[in-house]
């Protein structure tokens, strides 16, 4: 048991430290995300060292239950694939340039209509997804209109952050946590529908606050950019394929069919139509493009800390953490959700949310039939609202920390917890007090 911990903690460690001080790890020509690295390095030891025996993780991987994260990242996978391909298609874009032609020189103006597009799409698609394509996008804008950026990559990633917990498909670990415990994606929504408003009305106040002084100054808007739709009629496709998957999940319970089949038929699908044009429009190439941006890395990561986290639950500490976490609740429904919500919270920033949300997989059982939902979709809340405490809180935050970076945006660790720490307290309670109310 000790040597298992032991592993798991250094893992940890050793992979936060990375994300902060090497993110990326190059190897001759090739470049390579250095937090899935960390991990599948500390499941092969556990492995190795006899720690979990092997058969263990087989039989779980294999296993036709709601643990198994197979079916997790398959349903992530097909659902991030759809969305890129509409991102190669240029329709994310094609949006935000059209929009943001409307501001006339008013950064409030510009700051609302972001809030609003961002929203919309985060729900539909995944904040991951969002934050690729719209951080680059607010960095290039911002440059050639010569204004502030940070206001806006702020509130992006706050409004990525928090509109993702509205829907099943928002985030990886609302898939994995909603999958898990058997809740239907009706029912989810029915749930987090109003905390997930009630967090972004709070956080358009309080990012006004912070932004006032640099939003009331003008600015004079750069000279038109020209973006166009590469295939309409795959845009169109795209769409279509997207909404309808939406739709087939929010009643797979009343068909019948898992959710990870509906959404690996759906992206299926879609790559079988982009083939052939592909193959029609020589140069298209928006397959390749899509293949090579998928998030290919979760897989090793999710597997690996899974392989950790089992290992942890084979001798029994998720059952000692569990019993503690539920005597603290007292059986309280108040109790339950603020100590859920908070603990997840701030797990999500020594251990990032995914490894988090594994380790809750096995952790609220612990909590009586009548508490468990309470305790589930408040460690939900704290695994999107965590997010923004620190970079290290979700994978997101890593991206995102990356790719200001290389764009020469001076943002430092504690300037993103400075944020972070004010944003973060406030929608959380807000989420987690409407959540006492609903449900």
């Amino acid at each position: 048991m000790l040597l298992a911990l032991s592993i798991s903690i250094l893992t940890c460690l050793f992979m936060i430290a990375f994300i902060l001080k090497k993110p990326v790890i190059k190897i001759g020509n090739k470049h390579f995300d250095s937090f899935w690295i960390v991990s599948s390095i500390g499941a092969l030891l556990i492995l190795f060292l006899g720690i979990l025996p092997i058969h263990v993780l087989v039989d779980s991987l294999l296993a036709n239950n709601s643990l198994n994260p197979l079916k997790i990242l398959v349903l992530f996978i097909s659902i991030s694939l759809i969305s890129i391909i509409l991102d190669e298609l240029n329709f994310f874009n094609y949006i935000a340039i059209k929009a943001v032609s409307l501001v006339k020189g008013s950064q409030y103006k510009l700051f609302f209509i972001l809030y609003a597009i961002i929203a919309i799409l985060t729900i539909f698609t995944s904040n991951d997804i969002i934050i690729i394509t719209f951080t680059l996008f607010i960095c290039y804008f911002t440059k050639a209109a010569k204004i502030n950026p940070i206001p806006y990559l702020v509130m992006e990633f706050v409004v990525a952050n928090t509109y993702s917990m509205m829907l099943y498909i928002g985030n990886p670990t609302n898939i994995y946590l909603a999958s898990v415990f058997g809740i239907d994606f009706l029912a989810y929504v029915k749930t987090m529908i109003i905390p997930t408003l009630g967090a972004g009305i709070v956080s358009i106040g309080i990012l006004l606050l912070l932004f006032h002084n640099q939003l009331k100054q003008k600015f004079t808007p750069p000279v038109p950019i020209k973006v166009t739709i590469k295939n309409v009629f795959l845009t169109i496709t795209t769409i279509i394929i997207l909404f309808g998957c939406t739709i087939l999940l929010a009643i797979a319970t009343y068909i019948k069919i898992q959710m990870w089949l509906i959404a690996l038929l759906a992206s299926l699908l879609l790559l079988v139509i982009v083939t052939i044009s592909d193959f029609i429009n020589k140069g298209q190439c928006i397959v390749k493009r899509s293949y090579q941006r998928a998030p290919w890395s979760l897989i090793f990561f999710v597997i690996s800390m899974f392989t950790i986290v089992l290992s942890l639950n084979h001798y029994h500490i998720m059952d000692k953490i569990a019993t503690a976490l539920a005597n603290i609740s007292a059986n309280s429904n108040f109790k339950t959700i603020f100590v859920y919500g908070i603990t997840s919270t701030l797990t999500d920033n020594i251990i990032n949310n995914i490894p988090m949300t594994l380790a809750y997989s096995y952790i609220l059982p612990g909590l009586s039939s009548e508490l468990l939902p309470m305790g589930i979709y408040a460690t939900i809340i704290g695994s999107n609202i965590g997010a923004f405490l620190t970079p290290v809180g979700a994978l997101a935050g890593i991206m995102w920390m990356s790719i200001l970076k290389n764009q020469g945006i001076d943002f430092s660790f504690y300037r993103f917890t400075k944020y972070g720490f004010i944003l973060t307290g406030s929608l959380l309670v807000t989420a987690l007090l409407l959540l006492f109310m609903v449900i």
